[in-house]
């Protein structure tokens, strides 16, 4: 076996021990969906981190940059700006929340906060969140197959198989504990990856004459005046989606205590700097070098973005090419890494929403078996569509990581953060918001042409969050309150 492959191996045995260790610790649903609220500011930190952050930081983003150049700053300012809005203004208030309503889903906190006695919030946020976070793992695994097949010769289809039998198993026996554990550990060598790599590709390309970093023409996508501004907003626009994303504030959620979110905020806005940059070096970096010739992907130097068949593969193409094995095979697994820090989570919130909120208020019995039993059959039912997606959709990582983004921002987000800071929303207008985001997320990204006026990721979320307030307002004096 190759350095790359112990590496990489060596790697695999750690987080399933993880899981092995974490599955002793899981009781009960509580356990499996929140890891009951034991877990401190330093794992939360990075659990919330490398889940947010998936196969599209360490693939898609480097795979963007490589393809429009610096015009992807835009969409690094945007999300850190996401991250640290979210982290202040959503994180404690809704960990605060958390506590008093006694909830572990985010559908579960508005049935309760709004006496949803009907169940149709809950209901409603059960199906969006199934129906985008199948797009968002099926991305995850398609990334791995990509990332495996630069790295070990498999085939793109053999390698999403690997990584998905891997994700779904250690969720499967270790539920949150199992997953925010493994965050840690992946969280620590995805920064690793994103910091090192980009360090190591510019000493690289300095080496070659008249080869610049920046191309700064690329800033505003070649384009000028109102396209120029579109596009900007564009990238601005991916900060909209991380209050509303369930994976992510289910962290807040989880945490052992809202006086720790302070502390674990630093972590997170720490992190998020340093990665997001380097995750755009990457893919600025790997175009100077693929036009030097220094990179060699099956054997053979390449020169140009045009001869690599997927701009998706320069991550695992620059650390094989530049970095000793035993290196590369660190940072590939920080690839695979990322995929499964956000899968998994994925794969544990859409389990405990299904159990949680749409078997248990419906069905009386269980059939004999428990809700921790049921959880564990859905994560591994949903893991199996997501594949089949992956393995049958040719879009990019990239794009099937938007669509679901702007699904789950803009359904959730509005409807979050007016729970938390206007005491005026009323249950109707978190149904409208949760209708409106998910419905016009579906029609904006499926009609040709309304995306390059206006993303999805933006328009979605206004329209949703304009629904709550104005059915809210609607809805207040129609009832007289």
């Amino acid at each position: 076996m190759s350095v790359v492959g112990i590496a990489f191996g060596i790697y695999l045995i750690l987080i399933l021990f993880v899981g092995f260790y974490a599955s002793k610790q899981t009781k009960n649903l509580k356990d499996f969906a929140l890891g009951g609220h034991r877990l401190g500011p330093w794992v939360i930190a990075f659990s919330e981190r490398a889940s947010g952050e998936s196969a599209w930081l360490i693939l898609g983003l480097p795979g963007a940059a490589l393809v429009a150049g610096l015009f992807e700053v835009w969409t690094v300012i945007g999300c850190i700006m996401g991250i640290i809005f979210s982290w202040m203004m959503i994180a404690k208030p809704l960990r605060i929340m958390t506590g008093k309503y006694n909830v572990i889903t985010l559908p579960e906190l508005f049935h309760k906060k709004f006496k949803d006695e009907k169940g149709t919030i809950r209901l409603l946020s059960g199906y969006i969140i199934t129906f985008f976070f199948v797009f968002y793992v099926a991305a995850q695994f398609s990334g791995a197959g990509k990332v495996l097949n630069v790295t070990f010769g498999l085939s793109q289809f053999e390698g999403m198989i690997l990584g998905a039998v891997i994700i779904i198993f250690y969720t499967l026996i270790g539920g949150f504990l199992a997953v925010a554990w493994t965050d840690l550990i992946q969280g620590i060598i995805m920064i690793s990856t994103l910091v090192i790599l980009p360090i190591v590709g510019i000493i690289q390309l300095n080496t070659i004459p008249d080869q610049p970093l920046f191309q700064w023409d690329t800033l505003y996508g070649g384009k000028t005046g109102i396209p120029a501004i579109i596009g900007m907003i564009g990238g601005l626009s991916w900060g909209f989606g991380y209050m509303g994303q369930p994976h992510l504030v289910t962290r807040f959620m989880a945490i052992d205590s809202s006086d720790n979110i302070q502390k674990s905020r630093r972590i997170a806005i720490s992190w998020a700097l340093p990665a997001f940059f380097g995750a755009m070096i990457i893919g600025l970096v790997g175009n100077g070098l693929l036009q030097s010739g220094i990179l060699i992907h099956e054997g053979e130097k390449i020169f140009s973005s045009h001869q690599l068949p997927d701009p998706e593969k320069i991550m695992p193409i620059m650390a094989t090419s530049l970095l000793p094995a035993w290196l590369a095979g660190i940072f590939i697994s920080g690839a695979i890494a990322a995929m499964m820090s956000t899968a998994d989570s994925q794969l544990l919130v859409s389990t405990s929403v299904i159990t949680e909120d749409l078997l248990a208020p419906n069905v009386a019995t269980y059939g004999g078996l428990t809700k921790l039993t049921w959880s564990r059959i859905f994560t591994l039912l949903i893991g199996l569509i997501a594949f089949i997606m992956a393995w049958r959709t040719k879009d990019l990582v990239f794009e099937m990581v938007s669509y679901a983004w702007s699904g789950l921002g803009a359904s959730f987000g509005p409807a979050l953060l007016l729970t938390l800071w206007w005491n005026r929303v009323r249950r109707e207008g978190v149904i409208a918001g949760l209708l409106v985001g998910s419905i016009s997320t579906i029609i904006w990204a499926n009609i040709n042409g309304l995306s390059i006026l206006v993303t999805e990721r933006i328009i979605s979320f206004i329209l949703a969050f304009l629904s709550v307030v104005i059915v809210s307002i609607y809805f207040e004096k129609k009832n007289g309150d």
